[in-house]
């Protein structure tokens, strides 16, 4: 059969999910059969979730778990995860606690503004476009009064619009440089609104600007569109305590866990392979809150993954200090979040999780997702530097390896019990699994 087809979109659900397993699967039954048993039995559930995103077939689950005894700001959370990978929600916990008894966790937002652009190109006098600029300035933020209305009301807006001149990296290429404060929106629809009456505003004014020639009349829009690189939608969230109080009874004492933890952050800070999977492990953390909360976990990726790199090389996200016998461990990241808008008012579980969590403002967001990323790295660099992170993660992992070998309930007592003191990997619960299942039949 063709793997091509015309029309796809206008079939309905139970037709493309026919043409999908006939063409694509050999057992078109258990295909079939796969598909449907993730459709949710409330139909208006069920609905709603076909409607997020065209051709829908089915749901796709991700685990939601929760990671209790963040306390942050002298408040306590239990913060929401959506993740599937093994150990992410019990490092984030065991980190959680640890902190507890020390202080907590310490935030602040330094700034919330976010960045968009209206990209074109000008033929003509560089003083007589900058001339026209200043000319039509208060119109570009007149013009969209009737959008950012209800947002400055609730005090957000556009903060200030630019011209850039970036004819040195293209030949004729300027930029209007726009930022903007969105409050509890993460913004994206009202920043690309604004940005594209500029360009409308910029086209009408450039044909009635008298200094410019008929060709500079002619500016040539080439995209309006925000920017996920936010640098200055800025939180930092931070941990301390005295240097001694970071022991662990008798495993390793604090100075002694304090001088290798600070060693694995400035290994970070200059080498980037060693930078990108200690900054994903940060993203387990942020990624999961992101996620749970109805939020653009690919923004906040690019966005954080460039901001780490703002210095000319891709470095460490967190740092950590010891000064005067204290131990400080910190973050400071770009997110841009809401609270209001998109999936946040839609999907249920979002909606739980932000209840969950108070109903956050979107900087006490920030800050929440700051510290779930703090977290998760001073767990994975605590196991790193002092068991070695496959103890606790192959543990965690154990499970998933049992259900791969469809190991059954009993088995599973059994294997777990044995591998409380013994090393766990793929070729050893194999082994191990094998031998059980031959004492037992003979």
């Amino acid at each position: 059969m063709s793997k091509t087809i015309s029309g796809f979109s206008k079939l309905s659900k139970s037709e493309k999910i026919n043409w999908i397993v006939d063409t694509y699967f050999s057992n078109s039954k258990d295909a079939e059969h796969i598909l449907k048993q993730y459709w949710n039995s409330d139909e208006k559930l069920q609905q709603l979730h076909d409607e997020f995103i065209e051709n829908t077939i089915t749901n796709y689950y991700l685990p939601f778990g929760v990671a209790p005894n963040f306390l942050i700001n002298d408040r306590f959370y239990t913060i929401p995860m959506a993740i599937e990978e093994s150990s992410v929600v019990a490092a984030a916990s065991k980190a959680a606690k640890f902190w507890m008894d020390r202080g907590g966790f310490k935030t602040e937002v330094i700034s919330t503004t976010k960045i968009g652009q209206v990209h074109f190109m000008y033929h003509g006098r560089k003083d007589m476009l900058n001339s026209f600029f200043i000319s039509i300035k208060s119109k570009l933020i007149e013009d969209c009064k009737p959008i950012t209305k209800n947002m400055e009301l609730r005090g957000g807006g556009i903060i200030n619009i630019e011209l850039r001149d970036k004819t040195s990296d293209i030949k004729n290429y300027y930029q209007l440089h726009a930022s903007f404060e969105t409050l509890d929106a993460m913004g994206a629809n009202f920043i690309n609104s604004c940005l594209e009456q500029f360009a409308k505003t910029m086209k009408r004014e450039a044909l009635l600007f008298d200094d410019f020639t008929e060709k500079e009349k002619q500016l040539d829009i080439v995209m309006c569109i925000l920017s996920n690189y936010v640098p200055d939608c800025l939180v930092r969230a931070e941990v301390s305590c005295k240097v001694e109080d970071l022991s662990d009874h008798d495993a390793f004492s604090g100075e002694a866990f304090a001088e290798k933890f600070l060693q694995a952050i400035k290994i970070a800070e200059v080498e980037p392979y060693r930078a990108v999977t200690h900054n994903k492990g940060i993203m387990n953390g942020i990624d999961a809150v992101v996620l749970a909360t109805g939020n653009d976990f690919r923004a906040v990726e690019a966005g954080v993954h460039a901001y780490a790199s703002r210095n000319g090389s891709y470095s460490s996200l967190t740092h950590a200090t010891i000064e005067n016998g204290f131990f400080t461990f910190w973050l400071e990241i770009p997110l841009a979040l809401g609270t209001v808008g998109g999936l946040t008012g839609l999907h249920p579980l979002v909606k739980l999780a932000l209840e969950m969590l108070g109903k956050p403002t979107a900087k006490e967001l920030m800050q929440i997702v700051a510290v779930a990323g703090l977290a998760q790295n001073f767990a994975a660099l605590r196991s790193l530097t002092t068991t070695g992170i496959q103890q606790g993660h192959m543990k965690m992992h154990l499970m998933n390896i049992l259900n791969q070998f469809h190991a059954n309930d009993a088995e599973k007592v059994i294997l777990i019990e044995h591998f409380k003191t013994n090393t766990v990997s793929f070729s050893a619960v194999s082994d191990t699994l094998a031998n059980l299942r031959m004492r037992i039949d003979d």
